[in-house]
């Protein structure tokens, strides 16, 4: 959008600048040149109005600009210390992380020690000795098969009870296997804070190039602005350049009628003084002068 519609700025129509020739201002008359002063001094005077209009708005856009750059400044900040707590929280994650690794390593470990990952689980031996007491109440069976699966049944406990055991004798592992999580569940949370935080500064960091953007077209406007500023005050001052040419010629112009008036006027007093010499003259020859005759001799001093 141009700066001159948004912010409702008259356009300068050269139609309405008042232009001043060597020939105007060489052989004008005085009153067409006093009457040329008072144009271009309006016009003069308009054209600065026009130009202190451009140059406040101007610098309207160019406080709006530095507006910009400040906000985006305060979204570069804040990004950037997000940035760093994302940072310290990556780095005590990771140092989470890998502490969890240790523990859990020697977790597996501790259960190779202890052999509990051989053979079935306690859950398994359990429900398998549920099934197997379970068909010895059910099903009708044969001395011989009821005693094989008796047989059966009281190894499974045996077995049972020797996974127990060696649970029982565990502790240590289950405190291990508690630390271990209790550190992956720590440095969890950490991973958590890494990405909300990463998060908020990604938001900083678009808001920061939004505001950066927005900079450039306001700073863009107030070029403009300041283009149309130039360009309404460079036509006033010539306006007023000329305008001072008229004056000087005018003054020219009163120099040359006071010089003429000084000339005519020096030319009636040598012909006042001609005159009165003259009566001066028929006087001292003894004529008879009237009235007019000796003011004429009073004026110039010789009576």
């Amino acid at each position: 959008m141009s700066v001159v519609t948004e912010y409702d700025i008259d356009k300068l129509d050269d139609a309405d600048n008042v232009e001043l020739t060597d020939e105007r201002l060489e052989n004008g008359s005085k009153g067409k040149l006093i009457k040329l002063a008072g144009q271009l001094r309006d016009r003069r005077n308009e054209l600065n109005q026009m130009a202190s209009e451009r140059a406040d708005k101007r610098d309207e856009l160019n406080a709006k600009t530095r507006e910009k750059v400040d906000e985006a400044q305060e979204h570069r900040e804040q990004r950037d210390e997000l940035n760093e707590e994302v940072q310290e929280h990556k780095d005590k994650r990771n140092e989470l992380n890998a502490k969890a690794n240790e523990l859990f390593d020697e977790v597996e470990e501790m259960k190779e020690d202890l052999e509990l990952d051989e053979g079935k689980s306690i859950e398994e031996l359990e429900s398998e000795i549920e099934d197997l007491e379970f068909q010895q109440q059910t099903e009708v069976l044969s001395s011989e098969d009821e005693q094989e699966l008796i047989e059966k049944i009281e190894a499974k406990r045996e077995e049972l009870a020797e996974k127990k055991e060696k649970v029982d004798d565990s502790g240590e592992l289950d405190e291990l296997v508690e630390e271990a999580e209790e550190v992956r569940s720590e440095a969890s949370q950490h991973h958590q804070k890494v990405t909300e935080l990463a998060d908020k500064a990604q938001e900083h960091h678009n808001q920061m190039i939004e505001a950066y953007r927005e900079a450039d077209e306001v700073r863009d406007e107030a070029d403009e602005m300041h283009e149309l500023f130039v360009e309404a005050q460079e036509a006033a001052d010539r306006h007023h350049e000329d305008f001072v040419r008229v004056q000087k010629r005018l003054r020219e112009l009163d120099k040359e009628e006071e010089e003429e008036r000084k000339d005519e006027r020096q030319e009636k007093m040598e012909e006042e003084k001609q005159e009165a010499e003259d009566i001066y003259q028929k006087f001292k020859e003894g004529e008879t002068l009237e009235t007019e005759d000796l003011m004429k001799l009073q004026k110039t001093g010789l009576l």
